[in-house]
């Protein structure tokens, strides 16, 4: 990552300790394979997107109009990569602090030679708040968030009001959002923000969890199948607000 030097908690060492945001994540120095760090070498500057503060042109960056999938969290990028190889006819783009996986999904789109995937490596809640116009997205995803198990770590949780608030504003009406843990704990909570939301509608019939999607399970996701834990996948829709009136003409979500 560029930028200030880092303490332990990844964030910058010289920011007042009463002046550092909450973070969602802890950027670990995990270690580089020699693969991984001759892709970021080679073939950063053709896939991954240099973060600033400002709204990005997507149609200039793909080369082209398509709907837009944005991943928070890819992880090591294994099944993002799958989903951008079996759609070709969507762009996705996967935010992500952690270098081994930034350079193991880059060794992934050279190998596969696909034009439909790029990166940001940057805190997804400031490239949400930045670099995406509002109504834009067609499907946000976020896919096995850390959990924070401990009470006084569940402050440092990314599905939380208002960020689930940030993301519905993101998303074109009809647009989705796409959640997944195998924490139940963490599950009940996503839940109780998705439903809480106005702006997004469950999809699940009965409000709550779904039972089956066409996502790609993860490496993570099988192992932890073996040990016999559960998953609890969320799907949400955002609703068009300014279709959606009361008899009287009243707006209502």
């Amino acid at each position: 990552m560029t930028g200030k030097p880092s303490d332990d908690s990844g964030l910058p060492a010289d920011l007042p300790q009463g002046k550092r945001p909450i973070r969602s994540f802890v950027v670990r120095g995990g270690r580089l394979t020699d693969g991984q760090e001759r892709a970021i070498a080679l073939h950063r500057q053709d896939y991954v997107i240099e973060y600033q503060p400002a709204v990005l042109d997507f149609d200039s960056i793909f080369s082209r109009k398509a709907e837009l999938v944005v991943e928070i969290g890819f992880g090591m990028g294994d099944s993002l990569l799958e989903m951008a190889i079996h759609h070709p006819q969507l762009n996705y783009l996967g935010i992500e602090v952690h270098r081994p996986g930034i350079g193991k999904l880059l060794q992934g789109i050279v190998q596969a030679g696909i034009t439909n995937l790029r990166i940001i490596n940057h805190d997804a809640s400031e490239v949400l708040a930045h670099c995406f116009q509002d109504h834009g997205i067609h499907t946000v995803q976020i896919f096995f968030p850390d959990p924070w198990h401990k009470k006084r770590h569940h402050k440092r949780r990314l599905i939380q009001p208002n960020f689930v608030s940030l993301l519905a504003q993101k998303l074109k009406p009809g647009g989705r959002l796409h959640l997944a843990t195998d924490w139940e704990p963490y599950a009940l909570q996503m839940l109780e923000v998705v439903n809480s939301c106005p702006s997004l509608r469950n999809l699940s019939p009965d409000h709550t969890y779904i039972a089956t999607t066409d996502r790609p399970v993860t490496k993570f996701e099988r192992r932890g199948t073996r040990l016999g834990h559960g998953v609890w996948d969320l799907v949400a829709e955002k609703t068009d607000q300014t279709a959606v009136t009361s008899r009287n003409g009243v707006r209502v979500p």
